[in-house]
């Protein structure tokens, strides 16, 4: 019968002191102390599987105690009374530490970022990584993805809040969740925390673009010509544009001369241009026609005269190599007082009530010359109805509408007539 070990005390591996040779203290089940000539003191356990003797190392004293050594002789007894190897459990344990290590939330959101590349925009790409550079990755990024629960999320977001980009914070929380499902699909992780945060956050007010309603029509086109002779020439044939053909200001701006043929009074923006063609996945490759109404007409004839000889209808004042922004048109708007209450894309929302509700049009004319897609509910027909002849009377109504939107002589005869700059 082996004689059985006594255990050790606190003391003895306090007070142990070196030897000329390495020598041993023995707690008993394998686990023993080593104490080396130089002093350092390690503790090893030796086990048998099968017919093999093999030896773990636990770590050194006192940086691991008595107690704390003894746990993990108790773990590795654990696993052999389950056949199970300790040294090569431990190998798989570092394994995936060093795998987790590995797989921080920055790397694995990266990697996310990389494969959506093909489905994005380069400047959709660079905003969202730009994003997640200046808020998330500084106060989560380090952490392995499977160590991040949702009150580490949270107070992230938190911090977001505290600027007031509440809406941004809302974003976030989304791309994290896009991010986390991502890792769950590659192995990265097991558990999405973001649901969690159901509740939690700030609630945006939800709502669309500012935007006056038709009613208010007169008095913002009186607010508009009490500035307009102050405006530079372009800016104010910018406005007018808008208002009378409602195309995305984006669109507006970018606009070059090439697509513009004064002579026949034809307007067709490439579908490359749209919104909906710029899609990298099933973009709609239908170009859109700006029809005009003969108010229209006369203002590009004015402007061709201030910058015809440019590749854009509204060149940016430094350089002329470049499209301008609608900076003008919102300084407008703030200048006649409607700021909060008018915005660019707010031209649209206006044409889309004057003439659904004033002009009696239906939904799906209107919503091509606003080049909205179609959806789910009428299908590829609705898509490859361009209504042209329709829309082309719809929009010279809507002009001679704001043209008799105000009383007496206000508006009538003036809006769309050019003024000196």
């Amino acid at each position: 019968m082996p004689k059985l070990a006594t255990p050790l005390t606190d003391i003895q591996p306090r007070t142990a002191k070196p030897k000329a040779k390495p020598y041993k203290l023995t707690d008993g089940g394998g686990l023993y102390l080593l104490i080396n000539p130089d002093g350092s003191k390690y503790w090893r356990m030796d086990y048998r599987l099968g017919e093999t003797r093999k030896t773990l190392a636990f770590g050194k004293y006192p940086e691991i105690t008595l107690s704390e050594a003894r746990n993990k002789r108790l773990e590795v007894r654990k696993l052999l009374d389950r056949d199970i190897d300790p040294s090569q459990a431990k190998r798989i344990e570092k394994a995936a530490k060093n795998t987790a290590a590995a797989n921080t939330f920055e790397a694995v959101a990266r990697e996310w970022h990389s494969n959506k590349l093909n489905s994005w925009q380069e400047r959709t790409a660079a905003n969202v990584l730009h994003r997640l550079e200046k808020d998330v990755f500084p106060l989560i990024g380090k952490f392995p993805i499977t160590e991040i629960k949702a009150p580490l999320i949270l107070d992230m977001l938190r911090q977001i809040e505290k600027r007031g980009a509440i809406d941004m914070a809302k974003r976030q929380s989304q791309v994290c969740g896009q991010i986390f499902r991502y890792a769950i699909a590659t192995g990265k992780a097991e558990t999405d925390p973001v649901p969690h945060l159901r509740g939690a956050l700030k609630a945006t007010e939800k709502g669309h673009h500012a935007a006056i309603t038709p009613d208010e029509l007169p008095d913002f086109i009186r607010a508009f010509e009490a500035i307009e002779g102050r405006m530079y020439a372009p800016t104010r044939i910018m406005f007018r544009l808008m208002m009378l053909t409602f195309v995305r200001t984006s669109e507006l701006t970018t606009t070059e001369w090439s697509e513009i043929d004064l002579e026949n009074e034809q307007w067709v923006i490439p579908w490359q241009r749209m919104k909906m063609g710029k899609k990298k996945l099933n973009p709609r490759k239908v170009d859109h026609h700006v029809f005009l109404p003969t108010q229209g007409w006369k203002l590009l004839r004015e402007l061709h005269q201030h910058t015809g000889n440019n590749r854009y209808l509204f060149p940016n004042l430094r350089d002329h190599e470049k499209p301008a922004t609608n900076f003008g048109i919102l300084a407008a708007v703030k200048r006649m007082g409607y700021k909060g209450e008018m915005t660019g894309h707010g031209f649209r929302s206006l044409a889309m009530g004057i003439i659904k509700e004033r002009l009696g049009y239906r939904h799906e004319v209107v919503d091509r010359q606003l080049s909205h897609a179609s959806g789910d509910t009428y299908g590829e027909a609705y898509d490859r109805a361009q209504f042209l002849d329709e829309r082309r009377v719809m929009m010279q109504q809507y002009a001679d509408y704001i043209y008799s939107a105000a009383s007496g002589n206000i508006i009538l005869g003036k809006f769309g007539v050019g003024k000196a700059a």
